[in-house]
Formats: structure tokens, C-alpha cells, sequence
């Protein structure tokens, strides 16, 4: 159809003439009310971003003169922010002449590693930033637990 003819049929419809595929040969158009599209496709995108679930990133810090009871206490909290699907920073502090007790450090942070381990995984591995040891770790994706009920029935 001539572009004459397009347009005059939608001007008759009290639509618009929109283009909806340039490169094909002859490009394609369509006639539709523009506005109305434009509302709909932005009503869309605003529904996926509300059903969205953002993921936060939760911190535990450590010291390395920390009691028993209280590690316990923190790596339990970071337990929880893992099975509620957040990622935790771990931070192990040092301050004053701590510093020197880096092997200490980090054994109480393979420690929590090792306590982890079933409910989360490393996704950066533990390393130093100035004065303090900083890991990061990641729930455990239903991949990695093992199973898709669908696949195990067949």
C-alpha cells in the first residue's frame, strides 16, 4: 500500500500510522492509537519492576578477640539473612595493634566459612582491604541444592 493511502486511512480511523518494522523490504506499518501503546507498554515495565524482589546486601563484622557465644550469635544472624536470600559481608575489624593477629583473623573467618558452607557460598573469596578481612557470600541457588522435582519424575 502507498504511504499516501496508509495515511489516509488512518487519519479516516483517528489513528496513528506507526512503523513497526523499518529494515524489512517494503518496511512494515501499522495503523494503531499511539499514545494508548506508548501507556500500556510503560504500565508493563512498571508491573515487572513492582514484582521485581531486590536483593540486599546484609553485614555481620567480627573482631578477633570475639567470645564463642558471640560468633555463634552473629554467623546465626548471617544463617538467617542467607535463607531469606540476602548476601552478607562478613568483616573481620582490626584496630590499633590487632593488626598483628592476622592468622588468628583468619581462622575465625574459615571458621565462618565452614559454618556457612550449607546455606551459602563464597562469591568473593576472603581478602584484605586496609586493616580488615571482607568476604562476601551468596545463598545456595536452588540449582546447587540439588534438584528439580520435574527431572527426578522422569
Amino acid at each position: 500500500m502507498l504511504i499516501r493511502e496508509a495515511l489516509a486511512k488512518a487519519h479516516e480511523a483517528g489513528l496513528d500510522l506507526v512503523e513497526v518494522a523499518p529494515t524489512a523490504n517494503p518496511p512494515v506499518c501499522r495503523v494503531m492509537d499511539f499514545g494508548k501503546y506508548k501507556y500500556e507498554q510503560n504500565k508493563k515495565e512498571h508491573n515487572a519492576k513492582t514484582h521485581q524482589k531486590a536483593i540486599q546486601v546484609k553485614e555481620v563484622q567480627f573482631r578477633p578477640f570475639i567470645s564463642g557465644h558471640d560468633l555463634d550469635f552473629k554467623v546465626r544472624h548471617a544463617k538467617e539473612f542467607l535463607e531469606a536470600k540476602h548476601k552478607v559481608k562478613i568483616t573481620l575489624l582490626f584496630r590499633g595493634r590487632e593488626v598483628s593477629l592476622q592468622e588468628k583473623g583468619r581462622d575465625i573467618m574459615m571458621g565462618v566459612i565452614e559454618q556457612l558452607k550449607e546455606v551459602g557460598t563464597e562469591e568473593n573469596p576472603l581478602k584484605r582491604e586496609g586493616r580488615n578481612f571482607v568476604m562476601v557470600m551468596v545463598p545456595k541457588s536452588t540449582k546447587e541444592k540439588g534438584a528439580h522435582p520435574e527431572k527426578e519424575k522422569k
